[in-house]
């Protein structure tokens, strides 16, 4: 799951030509959704940008959070942030969840945010928004939590998400290069036999 955080000076969200959402300082969050994220990536993730330090303190140095500063948070849903970008002129969204996983995730978290913080605003998923925002500094920061590995939590490689989605492992991902790295350097090692015949 990802957050891309601004600190922000004023914040608002329209739909429709009306204001749905708006904080004055605190943190805007555009939030996306990837396909392997669960409830636990939710919960990771509210508790990074709570504690995330991105406000000065007296001394004019980025020490407080906005649980010390008490300010906003406005989390609006971006479904591009996910996309893959690396390759030609298109993004591809196939790491971005499906809409429903996405808005069951999303909807999730905003509930968590306001558990746990006084001052929450939220956009309106699937809607067309248009939100504004005065970036105070700038400061920006992207802040992603990843999937379930296995050595951590001991979820399975083709285990399935409670979104039915399979979850790859970054202990799989290892062992499928070590693997592409062995059947190379056999290959290498045949190529340096028949030039020596």
């Amino acid at each position: 799951m990802i957050g891309l955080l601004q600190r922000v000076t004023t914040a608002s969200v329209i739909v429709a030509q009306k204001t749905i959402a708006h904080i004055d300082s605190g943190i805007l969050v555009l939030i996306g959704v990837e396909r392997h994220d669960t409830e636990k990536q939710a919960d990771r993730l509210m508790q990074r940008l709570l504690a995330y330090r991105v406000f000065q303190d007296n001394e004019g140095k980025m020490n407080l959070s906005l649980t010390d500063t008490k300010g906003g948070v406005l989390l609006v849903p971006q479904f591009t942030l996910p996309a893959d970008t690396r390759k030609g002129n298109r993004p591809s969204f196939t790491p971005a969840a499906s809409p429903e996983q996405a808005e069951t995730l999303f909807n999730y978290l905003c509930h968590q945010a306001k558990q746990r913080h006084p001052i929450v605003a939220t956009g309106q998923f699937g809607a067309n928004m248009q939100v504004s925002l005065i970036n105070d500094g700038p400061v920006t920061f992207w802040l992603q939590v990843y999937p379930t590995m296995q050595n951590k939590f001991g979820t399975k490689n083709g285990s399935k998400n409670q979104f039915g989605t399979k979850i790859t492992t970054a202990k799989s991902i290892w062992n499928e290069k070590r693997a592409a790295k062995s059947i190379w350097n056999e290959n290498k090692h045949c190529k340096i036999n028949l030039e020596r015949k």
